[in-house]
């Protein structure tokens, strides 16, 4: 990097500051948490993909399709349970929650089952998503340390108090901005690298006869993932239809973005438009990854820069030797836009809970500037938190992408099992769903340990079955005549309509069949 990267990136991290500080004004937690329900579908969809399609996308995806043993294009079966989930979100839990008016999802809970309920799953949402965090920063500071030529902990440092002043100042309204900036961003920073990518290999006609063939296939029929093997049809499918619909519904950092839409018809416009527009993102970054990953093969000087077990370095390295300074600062903005996209949400989301559980547990009602306050200072706690475990994550999986998604594959299953108990019935109680959450997050942990065979996707759907199962089994052998004490039943309510479910199995059909003829198209 040289002056001029520099001063891009200096420049766009003074700009998020000052985003933050002038939209510092908040009157309640709700301006702060929600951004007082004023922000449209547009920005929310941006927001909500930044932090989806975040700096470990940008990074790992092509590093998994280019170089990674075993990857290649069937990281796109990675997408397609995802317009399935948003059908299933817009039919049960996200109206539902949108209509409770809560600040915290895990209130939602807590209305229905209890409080023991809410405590129980928000320790598993705090520990699951700072965890995750942690280890997107780490990824990035690792990044970072290539490009800028910096120490890890410098690395963690810069891309946490920068995040951390403009979250905490401006609320939810200047991470949605500034996620909606960021997500630009990555997308010009995608297509720049596979222009650039192209012209270093020779052009369209050099990468259809080098880009390796094993690598082009998109979806794998033959694998169940039970025999230590992965990526199969019917897992990733299956497993991702839970995971996307838990994540996008069920997770604080998600769904507090649903939360804050303006109306009913501008949560179900966002839903639907990340049903759709995921999918164009990460064949971009599958593409940039099949070209950087092709050019790295084919050339050895530039492979050798490579660490030989860390996959990750593929587009670091790309962008140090081959884009045009300048371009260069561009690229590491949008790496540390997108690192902030992720680490911002958690920070508010975790912050929400946290002090949502606070005020709960000691039933203290906070006066406005007195609740604001706490909300801040938890969310530096949390930041801080989130950062010191970005120091010490170590490796889960061969690309941190498929880490990130591992842990939570823990967990989103019974999470999302307790959403939809929550809403589809209406004679369990706490207990139930209680037994029901250790068992689902219990069983997902021994096969991690002790069942190694069984391909992690397939976690998110056998913790949400346990957890329902034992949940429904428990009503039986353990009866409950009537709700606890301050209990309420929560009516059903969906906004899902027929013109949604026929554009997202439209599109749905549509991917699948990319997905199947992608290896033709370099044949």
């Amino acid at each position: 990097m040289n002056f001029l990267d520099y001063i891009v990136v200096i420049g766009y991290l003074a700009i998020l500051l000052y985003m933050g500080f002038a939209l510092r004004q908040q009157e309640n937690k709700g301006d702060y948490f929600l951004g007082g329900r004023t922000l449209g579908w547009k920005p929310l969809t941006l927001s909500v993909m930044a932090t989806q399609l975040s700096a470990i996308s940008f990074i790992s995806a092509p590093a998994f399709v280019g170089l990674r043993d075993g990857g290649g294009m069937i990281w796109l079966s990675y997408e397609l349970g995802i317009p399935i989930a948003m059908i299933l979100l817009l039919g049960t839990i996200l109206p539902s929650l949108y209509k409770s008016g809560v600040v915290s999802i895990y209130d939602f809970l807590e209305q229905r089952f209890g409080r023991l309920t809410r405590v129980l799953i928000s320790i598993v949402f705090q520990f699951s998503r700072a965890f995750a965090t942690g280890i997107m920063i780490y990824a990035v500071s690792i990044i970072l340390q290539g490009t800028m030529g910096i120490e890890a902990w410098q690395a963690v440092v810069l891309t946490g108090i920068i995040t951390v002043l403009y979250s905490l100042q401006g609320g939810m309204k200047a991470v949605v901005y500034a996620d909606a900036i960021q997500m630009i961003i990555i997308v010009l920073g995608t297509i720049a690298c596979i222009a650039i990518g192209l012209h270093a290999l020779g052009g369209v006609d050099v990468l259809v006869e080098q880009a390796p063939k094993e690598r082009l296939t998109a979806i794998d029929f033959s694998s169940l993932g039970f025999s230590g093997d992965g990526f199969g049809f019917l897992p990733m499918l299956f497993g991702g239809i839970i995971l996307y619909a838990s994540y996008y519904g069920c997770d604080q950092t998600q769904a507090q973005r649903a939360l804050s839409a303006r109306n009913e018809n501008d949560l179900r416009k966002m839903i639907v438009a990340n049903g759709i527009i995921r999918f164009p993102i990460t064949l971009l970054y599958c593409f940039s990854g099949l070209i950087v990953g092709t050019l790295a093969l084919t050339n050895t000087e530039f492979f050798n820069k490579i660490p030989a077990d860390n996959p990750d370095w593929l587009m670091p390295t790309f962008i140090l030797n081959y884009l045009p300074h300048g371009l260069i600062g561009l690229l590491i903005v949008a790496i540390l836009s997108a690192a902030m996209s992720s680490l911002s949400s958690a920070i508010n989301s975790l912050s929400a809970v946290t002090v949502e559980d606070y005020c709960r547990i000691t039933n203290k009602q906070l006066e406005h500037q007195s609740y604001l306050k706490v909300a801040k200072i938890t969310g530096l706690i949390w930041g801080g938190v989130t950062l010191v475990l970005s120091l010490y994550a170590g490796n889960i999986a061969p690309t941190i992408i498929e880490a990130i998604n591992k842990v939570g594959s823990v967990f989103y299953g019974p999470i999302l099992a307790l959403f939809l108990l929550a809403v589809a019935s209406k004679a369990l109680v706490g207990k139930h769903v209680n037994l029901g959450l250790i068992a689902g997050v219990s069983t997902n942990i021994v096969i991690w340990l002790s069942v190694p065979d069984i391909f992690w996707f397939w976690w998110n759907v056998i913790g949400f079955v346990v957890t329902c199962a034992v949940a429904l089994v428990a009503r039986y052998v353990w009866p409950s005549a009537t709700l606890a004490e301050n209990v309420k039943q929560l009516k059903f309510h969906s906004i899902l309509t027929t013109k949604d479910v026929v554009i997202l199995v439209g599109f749905f059909i549509i991917m699948l069949a990319v997905c199947l003829l992608m290896p033709s198209l370099f044949s």
